[in-house]
């Protein structure tokens, strides 16, 4: 009835419905006190991985430069469902040393010039999205300067006119701008650790700096550069390399997107900083926005060029005149976010 006696001799009642009995030693706390710091270790750890990535947010942010690419002006398109991007490669140097463009074997060009010209459309709902290239010796009506090849409009007046230009033509009201030189180019696919390629034939061409084999292979920067500059392929030249050029930002765009690169903080911090640094972009576009745009090119995009009619000689100069007819019914598909027509699909 009653517990055990104390040495002191008076018996030890347990308290009614206390559940404990002085025969049986009391549970041990300290698991739970352990439970509790490691808990309270694993919050600690989360808050300090929040502010880190805010402060890396803000500093990688910081390193981006902007560049002013649009203008108001009578008769812009207005905005439309979906995002449209510009992404123009030039061939600046800038950033290269002399050893540098000895290696990528770009030549002692000074200023830059508008070497690749796309479209980006990434639809509002599920669609794929669609990427367009635009040939550099497009034919067209540049605001104030008359008709000459697309590419003479950023000559003309930099970002703003060629962003103009391509409205105007297309119908469509650029909500993103993205412009990346040599230099860049080069960083972003060397952060990545390289890209995987499928080249058609071999290409040995000493002034883009490149001897390769048919077939898939990593290349690295410097490679791939001399990959997309390259002329010595393709019956028309120009044509086959807006090809490659598409071609080459999929496969560049999903590796950088991907899993096993966001994730890995050895391939992701670099490629963070390197896109940081390497291009420039329109105000109000930030990583998040580059981060959207990677994740919608992993959606197995339609890739295409701009249909061609004609190949004249005007002024002494080899262009592009579009096929007027298909061109409008691809860039109306886009204009509604609808899918492209495939009749209007080229390589």
């Amino acid at each position: 009835m009653y517990g055990k006696v104390r040495s002191g001799g008076s018996p030890v009642r347990p308290l009614p419905g206390s559940g404990f009995s002085p025969d049986e030693p009391k549970a041990p706390r300290k698991p739970r006190r352990i439970g509790r710091k490691i808990l309270i270790g694993l919050a600690v750890f989360l808050v300090l991985l929040l502010v880190a990535g805010v402060a890396g947010y803000f500093w990688i942010s910081s390193k981006m430069s902007n560049v002013e690419a649009f203008t108001d002006y009578d008769g812009r398109p207005a905005a439309t469902p979906g995002q449209d991007w510009l992404l123009v490669g030039s061939d600046s140097r800038a950033g290269l040393s002399a050893a540098q463009r000895r290696k990528l074997a770009t030549g002692k060009a000074v200023g830059k010039r508008t070497d690749t010209m796309m479209l980006l459309h990434i639809p509002e709902g599920d669609g794929r999205p669609t990427l367009v290239s635009l040939p550099r010796d497009s034919y067209l009506p540049i605001n104030g300067h008359g008709s000459d090849k697309l590419n003479a409009a950023y000559a003309f007046g930099g970002p703003k006119l060629l962003t103009r230009t391509v409205e105007e033509v297309t119908g469509i009201r650029v909500d993103h701008y993205m412009e990346i030189g040599f230099g860049g180019f080069v960083g972003i696919v060397d952060a990545i650790g390289g890209v995987e390629i499928c080249v058609k034939q071999d290409i040995q061409d000493d002034k883009a700096g490149i001897d390769l084999k048919k077939g898939c292979q990593i290349m690295d920067g410097g490679t791939a550069l001399g990959f997309v500059r390259t002329r010595k392929t393709g019956a028309i030249p120009d044509f086959d390399r807006t090809e490659r050029q598409r071609q080459f930002f999929s496969a560049v765009v999903k590796k950088a997107a991907s899993p096993g690169t966001l994730l890995n903080p050895f391939s992701s911090v670099p490629l963070a900083l390197s896109a940081a640094e390497s291009v420039a972009v329109s105000p109000g576009t930030g990583i998040f926005d580059l981060l959207s745009l990677g994740l919608a090119m992993k959606g197995n995009p339609v890739t295409t060029a701009v249909p061609v009619g004609s190949l004249p000689t005007i002024n002494g100069q080899a262009v592009v005149k579009w096929d007027n007819t298909k061109a409008n019914k691809l860039f109306e598909a886009l204009e509604q976010d609808k899918p492209v027509p495939k009749d209007v699909i080229t390589k």
